[in-house]
């Protein structure tokens, strides 16, 4: 189950009035990282003095970890700095045959650094690595049938994040104006395996209205799962 369903179904709260903006960031059609096929998404809510940002991963059925999420930059117009606080993923641990199972909601382990208006959420360089990784679904059958030694039964590289993580990020320079531009996602345990997203991606109002619940939402979770 995806993180975002999740939060929608949690996000049993009034909605109310609130300014927000939203950005959709996608890998360009034919990426690769590592000389594997990559399809990663990004989208954004930006509020009054927050942001939540969903990291997916779309590539199913991945062959190595070098097709998995272990980072995202982005630029934030007008915000020199922030604090990442609530944070969390579903824990997937794959096994040796390619079959999976889903763990508990828990935070990320990722870290927020910036130089600037430059923002930078990783796992590599943590506590938490080379685990942590988001990764994406199985096959159509629900099993990882392509996952190499990297992927299946890895200890290191187990447990991943399936499919997606959530990041709550807080400043009070962060409006509803906040633009967000220059997103990069990076791949696999070894730093610089970049791909730059395309431009912000309109919707008909979708994101809008899914990450406008997920930001409500995630206001109840914030107390048990505040990164300490």
């Amino acid at each position: 189950m995806k993180i975002l369903r999740y939060i929608i179904i949690c996000a049993a709260v009034s909605c109310a009035s609130f300014a927000y903006a939203d950005f959709t960031f996608s890998t360009p059609a034919g990426a690769t990282a590592g000389g594997q096929p990559v399809n990663a998404t990004a989208n954004f809510v930006t509020g009054t003095g927050l942001f939540e940002l969903v990291i997916t991963n779309n590539q199913a059925n991945p062959t190595s970890i070098i097709q998995a999420i272990s980072d995202l930059s982005f630029n934030l117009s007008n915000v020199t700095s922030g604090t990442l606080s609530t944070n969390f993923g579903f824990e997937r641990n794959i096994a040796a045959d390619g079959t999976f199972t889903i763990g508990n909601l828990v935070a990320t382990g990722w870290a927020l650094s910036n130089v600037g208006s430059t923002f930078h959420l990783n796992v590599l360089g943590t506590p938490t690595a080379p685990a942590h990784l988001i990764i994406g679904g199985p096959d159509n059958s629900g099993v990882y049938s392509n996952a190499n030694g990297s992927i299946a039964g890895n200890g290191p590289h187990n447990p991943f994040f399936g499919e997606d993580a959530v990041f709550d990020i807080t400043d009070p320079g962060i409006t509803a104006d906040t633009q967000v531009s220059t997103v990069v996602f990076s791949f696999g345990t070894t730093a610089g395996n970049n791909v730059p997203a395309g431009n912000n991606i309109p919707d008909s109002g979708a994101t809008v209205a899914l990450l406008g619940l997920a930001l409500m939402g995630l206001a109840a979770a914030r107390a048990k799962f505040r990164k300490a």
